[in-house]
């Protein structure tokens, strides 16, 4: 009777506290990074609004279109669906509603949903990637035919805004902050880029010209000297946040991942950037680490072999010692703790992601 109490009492402690939270056929074997994750998606869950937004209560609807995308896409990437009849599939379908909503003018051919909350072709690049990437996932007619309405015009916008005129050359192909900016940066660039191939794997239009041009600016923000043919001579180096300037942890990685998804594998400013970031002792110092850490462990894992295995073991081992009691994860550097737990949880998620391969922009 002793014996049968204390083998009681030894698998009670044993087993992981919140492994009862977890849906048993997503989690067959929860290990510490599926246990990390179930409890990141109940706190995006726990942060969703009435209307349908995932925002921090306290930033109220501040950011509301990226924020809430950023959440859509961190519960699409563990394998949830708005189909399903579950709270995170129910959250997905009022994410989705409130980022289609009906209010959004439909004359306008072009949808700039950064012109809703502020957060200008930043959130209008993370709104559209994530909704592209939810086409054919309605749960009805009704919700499809929204979410192709407003994937068009806010990928027409998105090519639209490339074309703006730039009063240099080297941002050519590239986006800033508006849609008629006349200079680029790498951020914004690359939410674009991603939108807009996700967009082309969904079916939708897009340009090739398009493609190609981004592509251009994307080397041309390349850190190196160039040879006679216009090729790199630095071949352990990466993008910076503009042409011309220095690398950094968030913009290498940001880089690595946009020529990836245009299927530059074999550029020499891909092989760069990977080797860049190899030799990269990445901390949770890093300016705008969740930011960096999102695109490192995506483009990393693309990369595949020796580069995917090491990133994916930091990256794991980072987030991990970062996740908060609420199952939240919260920026250190000024920029990102201000942008809220929303932000960072997603994000983390996303990092982490990485051995689900559901997110369609993100698979081989």
């Amino acid at each position: 009777m002793k014996s049968a109490l204390l083998l009681a009492l030894f698998l009670l402690l044993a087993r992981p506290s919140s492994a009862a939270d977890l849906d048993p056929p997503r989690y067959p074997r929860a290990d510490r990074v599926d246990l990390a994750v179930g409890r990141g998606v109940k706190f995006l869950v726990a942060n969703q609004n009435p209307n349908g937004s995932i925002t921090d209560r306290e930033q109220r609807q501040d950011y509301a279109n990226p924020m809430t995308a950023l959440g859509l896409m961190a519960l699409a990437a563990v394998g949830y669906q708005p189909t399903e009849k579950t709270k995170e599939g129910e959250c997905m379908k009022k994410a989705i509603d409130f980022l289609v909503r009906r209010d959004a003018p439909s004359r306008d051919p072009f949808l700039y949903f950064g012109g809703f909350d502020g957060s200008r072709m930043y959130g209008h690049g993370i709104t559209t990637l994530a909704l592209t990437e939810m086409l054919g996932m309605g749960v009805d007619k009704a919700q499809d035919g929204l979410l192709r309405d407003r994937c068009q015009r806010a990928i027409d916008l998105i090519l639209r805004a490339q074309r703006a005129k730039k009063y240099d050359a080297r941002y050519y192909g590239g986006w800033r902050y508006t849609p008629d900016s006349p200079d680029s940066d790498l951020s914004i660039t690359v939410w674009q880029v991603m939108a807009l191939r996700s967009a082309k794997n969904a079916g939708l239009p897009v340009p090739k010209e398009a493609i190609d041009m981004a592509i251009g600016y994307l080397k041309r923000s390349y850190y190196s000297p160039r040879d006679r043919t216009g090729k790199p001579t630095n071949l352990r180096s990466a993008c910076g946040y503009e042409p011309g300037q220095y690398p950094s942890y968030a913009t290498a990685a940001a880089g690595l991942l946009a020529m990836q998804v245009c299927g530059e594998h074999d550029a020499p400013e891909l092989t760069g950037s990977a080797e860049w970031l190899r030799e990269q002792a990445v901390t949770v110092d890093e300016r705008y680490f969740y930011y960096g850490t999102y695109y490192y462990s995506q483009a990393m894992q693309k990369r595949g072999g020796e580069y995917g295995a090491i990133a994916r073991q930091i990256t794991e081992k980072l987030l991990l010692s970062q996740q908060d009691r609420d199952g939240s994860w919260q920026g250190r550097d000024g920029q990102e703790r201000g942008a809220g737990k929303v932000y960072s949880t997603a994000l983390a998620i996303l990092s982490l992601s990485v051995k689900y391969h559901f997110l369609p922009i993100y698979q081989e």
